[in-house]
């Protein structure tokens, strides 16, 4: 960094930061919110996939379930040691939510988080059996693929790379999900699916956000972030729709 140049300036500039020493207040207090949304995130979305794994109609189906739950608990230990070197107690954090806790089916929040953590609206609605697990992770992965490509991005190093080396692997669970939703639909469950996209279209929609214009652009000054979330919601809106149209269904 130039020594005429201020933190911010430098960010806004496109320069990284590397290390907690470096980290100015008020960005590491955007920067921790945004790994504790990531981190409770996946957390409770993997808490949420392992009440499924015995639903599964098949061994098959099971192992996806269950290498989900798996990978979502590392991807979240991943950004959670990371919490870690700016001061957050990660022995006790995993312990410290309930992570299973969900609210009644019909509950509507909107994009609102829960008194208990950070977690994305979404992963406070319960999941109703095989098929709405499915559907639910269809359009879910599509969404963390498409956030994962913004958080890549930003200005703090470390959590750029390491959500760089989580995207593949969320990618690959929105596979297993295009995968086995194409086997349900083959097997005559388009009615069921089509029921699931309706109810979890809106609340995955939610989990873009409604940020006013000055906050999206405080967290660009800092490199947190480059699109809007309306940005991201459309184009997640168009990748869904397209993925739904080959399984025979629509968006809503």
């Amino acid at each position: 960094m130039a020594e005429d140049m201020t933190i911010e300036s430098y960010l806004e500039a496109g320069g990284v930061l590397t290390n907690p020493t470096n980290v100015p207040p008020r960005y590491r207090a955007e920067l921790m919110k945004l790994m504790a949304t990531f981190v409770d995130s996946e957390l409770a979305g993997a808490a949420g996939f392992a009440d499924i794994i015995n639903q599964g109609p098949g061994i098959k189906e099971r192992i996806a379930a269950a290498k989900i739950v798996l990978e979502k608990s590392d991807s979240a230990d991943r950004v959670l040691n990371i919490m870690g070197e700016f001061g957050a107690d990660t022995k006790r954090y995993a312990n410290h939510h309930p992570w299973t806790e969900r609210l009644e089916r019909e509950a509507d929040i909107g994009a609102t988080r829960s008194e208990h953590d950070m977690r994305l609206a979404v992963f406070n609605y319960p999941i109703e059996g095989w098929i709405d697990a499915v559907m639910m992770n269809l359009l879910m992965s599509r969404a963390v693929a498409i956030q994962l490509a913004e958080f890549s991005m930003i200005s703090y190093q470390p959590l750029a790379e390491a959500f760089r080396a989580i995207t593949p692997i969320e990618a690959h669970h929105g596979e297993l999900a295009f995968e086995g939703a194409q086997k349900l639909s083959e097997q005559g469950n388009t009615e069921q699916m089509q029921a699931a996209v309706n109810y979890w279209w809106p609340r995955v929609a939610a989990s873009f956000g409604s940020g006013s214009a000055e906050k999206n652009e405080h967290l660009r000054k800092m490199g947190l972030r480059r699109a809007t979330g309306a940005e991201l919601k459309t184009r997640w809106e168009a990748e869904a729709a397209g993925l739904l149209e080959k399984l025979g269904l629509r968006a809503p």
